[in-house]
């Protein structure tokens, strides 16, 4: 919707050094404490999962979003988001500790009042308590709303009488504080309440069996007349439903952190095997397939680096200004991170796929040493896949970014109807890219990108109406377009950014990045671009609007086979991920 200046934009090679010390700890822990024993891990070995982390509750590390009057270190949203990252390659220990200091402590944290932040926050912060979120249900997944979970009030007036049911429960196996959702007699929508595992009436099924984050612990829990204090009633009554909403969006968000340490410890893998194994002579990465195949991975983990942090940025600069303006801690996160709801979802959706292509091709790159269990590869391949599923489906993901365009724009918090209309009427406004400059012609190749997403607004609108919501093939055509434009776009700014602080001869392998991301990310909006138009367009319309769409989804050619190559050769240097 408008043109972004790059001074506007914070880059992941800004993090100053008490971020990458603060990350550096994460990783230490890891390599100290986690990496030697995921074998016990995944087996769930009795009490380790939490004694591992009580330790880090000792180092300060769950306490990073916690002030420092409860207990925590309150650290920036950035900084935060880095932990996550560095925290996100540690597998299935990964899962449990974002569940407990996200999902898990951050209801409390941010809905609590203040009785109730200063009993469970300081001891959620230290690890002596472990939180879990309650909100799926085996008959309410996406459709959370749909909980049968209810609250009674008790005649005394003392106490909510809790029957229900909790499924695919993370920590549930061992988490003492639960934030459980439900309806409050007959309301149509949910309340949120604080319960303690101790209680009467609080048990569970054995450990689910998974097809990977085999170490997280993961229960169906019920509540059968579980008395809750009605002062644990967690924020008013049927604000439940707004809570796990907001709580989701920023979980989205944290996730998509989270995946990028996980993406760049499989490529260390695949590097370190790639220089390793030999065939015909010669190690495998001397061959351009396998090239090809390192050289992606590192390119939608830049894409992905890039479009999250810069978010993470926006996000941080919101809360900051409104708690400046006098907002209250935990509603100017929940208000900062909403603001971006859009965003959250369409990095969780890019990033859960990039790192499942990363993690697919390592398993490529090791062969039928892939396959075995006795690989890093096969628990990174197998624990990636939740990830799509993690914080609404990717489905969902993609149908709320839009749905939220959309309602935004109708409210006229920006121009979206008013824009798109200009742009769907003015077909001749094209950009040449020919005689730009390199920085130049991306920029308006992503102008281009955007108003190929713009032009289609007004024709879905006007093709289905009030019916709009049920198309949702077209609806994900467009999510698709706006993920691969955010992306693309925050990766441009990015290799601009980057050319005032490193050499020309530097800069070259981040021109091959931004070279790759475009061809590819051009290609896959147009392909989207082009089904959606001929889901709705009349048959007399189809070929002048396919055509004007392929005029603003050219990207001027090069030759990606070299750059490719030159990205891997770069990475097989290296022998890890140092772009």
């Amino acid at each position: 919707m408008k043109e972004v200046d790059i001074q506007d934009v914070f880059i992941p090679e800004e993090f100053d050094e008490e971020t990458k010390m603060i990350s550096e700890s994460c990783r230490d822990f890891l390599e100290t404490e986690v990496f030697p024993h995921l074998d016990r891990i995944d087996k769930q070995e009795a009490g380790l999962m939490a004694s591992l982390l009580k330790k880090a509750g000792e180092l300060g590390l769950l306490g990073l979003s916690i002030p420092e009057e409860l207990g925590g270190f309150e650290q920036s949203f950035l900084n935060i988001m880095k932990a996550n990252e560095a925290l996100g390659s540690g597998y299935s220990y990964s899962v449990a500790i974002m569940a407990h200091t996200g999902i898990g402590t951050l209801p409390i944290l941010y809905y609590g009042n203040e009785e109730q932040k200063a009993k469970y926050i300081p001891m959620l912060a230290s690890g002596e308590l472990m939180a879990a979120y309650c909100l799926t249900e085996p008959g309410a997944g996406s459709d959370a709303n749909s909980g049968r979970t209810r609250a009674v009030l008790s005649e005394d007036g003392k106490h909510y009488i809790l029957n229900g049911q909790k499924m695919w429960i993370t920590n549930g196996g061992f988490a003492d504080v639960q934030t459980v959702f439900a309806k409050i007699d007959n309301d149509r929508v949910l309340s949120a309440f604080i319960v303690e595992r101790a209680w009467d009436g609080v048990s569970m099924n054995p450990e689910e069996k998974k097809m990977g984050i085999k170490g997280s612990s993961t229960r169906q829990i019920f509540y059968n007349d579980v008395k809750v204090p009605v002062e644990n009633l967690l924020g008013k009554r049927g604000e439940g439903f707004r809570i796990a909403l907001n709580i989701l969006h920023l979980g989205r968000i944290k996730l998509a952190a989270t995946v990028i340490g996980g993406a760049k410890r499989a490529i260390l893998h695949s590097v370190n095997y790639a220089n390793e194994r030999k065939q015909f002579g010669k190690a495998i990465a001397e061959f351009g397939a396998i090239k090809h195949k390192l050289a992606q991975q590192v390119v939608k983990t830049f894409a992905t680096e890039s479009a999250v942090y810069r978010a993470s940025k926006d996000i941080q600069d919101t809360i900051l200004s409104m708690k400046a303006s006098g907002v209250q801690h935990g509603l100017a996160n929940i208000e900062g991170v909403a603001d971006y709801a859009i965003e959250c979802a369409l990095m969780k959706v890019y990033g859960s796929e990039a790192l499942d292509y990363v993690v697919d091709e390592a398993v490529q790159i090791y062969g039928g040493m892939g396959f075995s269990s006795e690989t890093p590869v096969d628990r990174a391949y197998r624990d990636s896949r939740i990830n799509r599923i993690f914080e609404g489906t990717n489905e969902i993901n993609r149908l709320l970014a839009v749905d939220s365009l959309l309602k935004r724009g109708m409210k006229n918090e920006f121009k979206l109807f008013e824009k798109a209309r200009e742009v769907f009427d003015h077909p001749e406004h094209v950009e040449s890219l020919t005689g730009l400059g390199y920085h130049e012609a991306k920029e308006a190749m992503v102008r281009n990108l955007k108003n190929a997403i713009l032009m289609l607004i007004p024709g879905i609108s006007e093709a289905f109406g009030r019916k709009l919501a049920d198309e949702e093939e077209v609806l994900m055509n467009i999510s698709d377009m706006m993920m691969q434009v955010y992306a693309l776009e925050s990766t441009a700014l990015r290799v601009k950014k980057l050319a005032a602080m490193k050499t020309p001869d530097e800069m070259l392998i981040y021109r091959d990045i931004l070279d790759v991301l475009s061809m590819d990310s051009a290609a896959i909006i147009h392909k989207s671009g082009r089904d959606a138009i001929v889901s709705f367009a009349p048959a007399d319309q189809q070929l002048d609007m396919l055509d004007l769409l392929a005029k603003r989804c050219f990207v001027s050619p090069v030759n990606v086979k070299d750059a490719r190559r030159r990205i891997a050769e770069k990475l097989i240097e290296d022998n890890q991920y140092t772009f």
